[in-house]
């Protein structure tokens, strides 16, 4: 059991560490959201130059796919690495991925623009367009990595996984 244990923990780091690949993926594939300043009596407005537009919709979908990938590529390690499975292996996935995901969210979000619009704002001049702050919109995006390890994961156990003896084939 104590073997066990510490192979999902170890798991679980490696996976939660790898969120730092996906944060930067996020932040460098994802598309910027252009906003613009205004200053009206001397108090600064900032507004989306599109507000029709679908970047912050894609924002969320990109984490969300990349999320997916790196969900089904953590199963597959974590499957070839120890293929009898185990429930410490597996909750080790399960936290590792959420963690991941959370680090990945937070990384994208530092790499990004300043989340201070109004400064940035200031900073352009009035009228100019910027590239507003990497948001993650859709928290439930968060649940889509360690959701795909844990599906990946259990299907590859189910089709490829150690089975146990047959009790009709031993009598």
């Amino acid at each position: 059991m104590k073997t066990e244990l510490r192979e999902g923990a170890v798991v679980a780091v490696a996976v939660a560490v790898l969120g730092v690949l996906l944060g930067v993926l996020w932040w460098w594939l994802a598309p910027h959201v252009p906003r613009v300043g205004d200053e009206v009596d001397g108090t600064w407005y900032v507004y989306a130059k599109d507000p029709e537009g679908e970047q912050v919709v894609a924002v969320d979908g990109t984490f969300t796919l990349l999320a997916l990938a790196f969900g089904l590529v953590s199963a597959v390690a974590v499957f070839a690495w120890r293929r009898r499975g185990g429930v410490p292996l597996v909750v080790g996935l399960g936290l590792g991925s959420l963690l991941g995901a959370v680090l990945a969210w937070r990384v994208g979000m530092w790499l990004g623009p300043t989340s201070d619009l109004v400064a940035h704002a200031k900073e352009v001049g009035k009228g100019v367009t910027f590239s507003g702050p990497l948001e993650l919109n859709a928290k439930a995006a968060l649940l889509a990595w360690p959701l795909g390890a844990l599906l990946a994961h259990l299907g590859l156990t189910a089709l490829f996984g150690v089975r146990d003896p047959d009790e009709a084939a031993v009598s």
